[in-house]
């Protein structure tokens, strides 16, 4: 007896205990970070292959306030698209959203019903105890999805499901370690008819996510995602979305935005850009380009034009830390149509070519096609509409 317990009280110095971790959001007023989230998709209707696409959201989020262990946030996001065929070439502006939302330290979400972002809500949440590798939980969640543009449905869709949840303990990612878990939900359902040109009758989905923690940040570092979603509709038809996504959140820091603008200006004189202005703005600092010619009614840039952006290049190359967004105006002529069109080519030529010479890498340069909705003159005078015919590129501060 006197062996057996010499060999326990042994075992129990010798073994090393295996300690569980406790997964909590912290946040702090005054917090802000982005989210910077890639998605490669493969689109099918009625089983056949429609088009691949990648899209682009971009998230910049303030905290506003703490209380009580819950966390008040505002969220912008813009999403753009373009299509995979086109390679390096510049994402298409989308759409934007404003979201305000509250999170507790679980992870779990209260919000306004008529906010469409968040799309996933309540992932990743967290059990009231300590986590241990290969502990695994489970937790409701739910998507909300914009249909108004596809479907006709006006309000945000909701579809809820169980995420199941496993600690996989320390996993790597980009050359370090991270605490990760993963999340996988199944969605099957039939749910009732909604208002709208065409609903959803059935909704068959799968996700498979493995989420990076981050305990210094409070909050996940990056995640990766396989995908496939099938909606069969009230037509009759199926649409049917396959693919990838991955996600990366960022601090952000201000922008001392005054200064930054005076030092562009300096910089403009100093390299002889004439036709050009620099204005704060609330996305951060713009440079109005009224100096970039194309040919007319095109949007194929005037030769010798390249040597312009070059040196706004040299520029832009001081803020390698900020996304930029390329805006296209024109003046008031023609279709509303055709001059959003043709703003967003001649804004998408400029980004190309910024891509191009490596000034900015694709995913970090949107575009944005304005037409005739923010002039800057008098469209009924010659110089005018000299005035709105312009590029503008935004020095995004998140």
């Amino acid at each position: 007896m006197a062996l057996l317990a010499f060999l326990w009280v042994a075992a129990l110095i010798l073994t090393p205990p295996v300690w569980g971790e406790v997964f909590r959001y912290k946040h702090k007023a005054g917090d802000q970070y982005r989210i910077l989230s890639t998605v490669n998709e493969s689109v099918y209707l009625d089983r056949k292959l429609s088009h691949r696409a990648e899209v682009l959201n971009r998230i910049a989020v303030t905290v506003e306030e703490e209380a009580e262990g819950r966390f008040r946030h505002r969220g912008q996001f813009r999403t753009a698209e373009r299509a995979t065929e086109q390679g390096g070439t510049s994402f298409q502006w989308a759409r934007d959203y404003e979201s305000v939302f509250e999170r507790d330290r679980q992870g779990y979400i209260t919000i306004d019903k008529g906010y469409f972002m968040p799309v996933v809500r309540n992932v990743p949440v967290f059990p009231d105890r300590d986590l241990k590798p290969g502990d695994t939980w489970n937790a409701e969640g739910h998507e909300v999805h914009d249909f108004r543009d596809s479907f006709g449905i006006p309000e945000p869709y909701r579809i809820p499901f169980t995420a199941n949840y496993t600690y996989l303990g320390m996993r790597p990612w980009r050359g370090k370690e991270y605490p990760a878990f993963s999340v996988s939900y199944r969605v099957f359902d039939e749910p009732q008819a909604v208002q709208g040109r065409i609903w959803p009758r059935r909704i068959i989905e799968a996700s498979d996510q493995v989420v990076y923690w981050d305990f210094e940040l409070g909050q996940a570092r990056s995640y990766e995602e396989e995908f496939r979603v099938v909606f069969e509709l009230s037509n009759g038809r199926t649409i049917e979305y396959r693919g990838n996504a991955e996600a990366e959140i960022l601090e952000s820091s201000r922008m001392d935005k005054e200064s930054i603008a005076r030092e562009i200006e300096r910089d403009l004189n100093s390299l002889g850009i004439g036709d050009t202005q620099v204005r704060v703005v609330e996305d951060g600092i713009t440079i109005n380009l009224e100096n970039i010619q194309f040919e007319a009614d095109s949007a194929v840039l005037l030769p010798g034009e390249t040597a312009k952006l070059d040196k706004i290049g040299e520029i832009l190359r001081k803020y390698q830390d900020r996304d930029i967004m390329v805006g296209g105006h024109t003046a008031l002529a023609g279709t509303e149509e055709g001059r959003r069109q043709l703003s967003e080519g001649r804004a998408s030529a400029v980004a190309d070519y910024l891509i191009e010479k490596e000034i900015r890498k694709a995913d970090r340069i949107v575009v944005r096609g304005f037409g005739a909705e923010q002039p800057l003159g008098d469209n009924r005078t010659d110089e005018g509409r000299r005035r709105n015919r312009r590029v503008e590129i935004t020095i995004l501060e998140n």
